[in-house]
């Protein structure tokens, strides 16, 4: 077994037998769908199947793909391919927002800050009046 402890889905519960059930296939067709890929349980220390309930759950969508959609075994393995890769692009979109919120954020307070030090710079002249003042530049 993996030395990661696991949580919530992810953790390795169910023997083969029980999982089959859970799934409503047979024990063969989960060995089946393990050496296509489709699911990859976790192997105990005696090197027994297990599998947590996210694997339950992706049984049960191999299931429903296959039997209610006609769809092959290498038409499954593409779809959760194409899923996978829309997670991962979905969490790397949620990344570039946070970062585009924090970049407008910093560049929001440096405007403010520049506005601000330019409001120092101005100088009040009453109407009427004449004010000479020689501007050089300060390096």
């Amino acid at each position: 077994m993996k030395s990661q402890r696991r949580t919530g889905k992810d953790r390795p519960l169910y023997m083969i037998s029980v999982a089959a059930e859970l799934a409503g296939m047979h024990p063969q067709t989960l060995r089946v769908y393990e050496r296509k890929q489709l699911v990859q349980p976790t192997r105990s220390s005696g090197n027994t199947r297990l599998y947590s309930e996210a694997d339950i759950e992706r049984l049960r969508l191999i299931q429903q793909l296959t039997q209610e959609e006609g769809v092959n075994l290498a038409g499954v393995m593409r779809i959760i391919e194409l899923q996978s890769e829309m997670e991962f692009l979905e969490a790397q979109l949620e990344r570039a927002r946070s970062e585009a919120t924090r970049t407008e954020s910093r560049i929001a307070s440096e405007i403010l800050a520049v506005r601000k030090s330019m409001r120092a710079d101005i100088v009040h002249v009453p109407r009427g009046t004449i004010v000479r003042r020689e501007w050089r530049e300060e390096r």
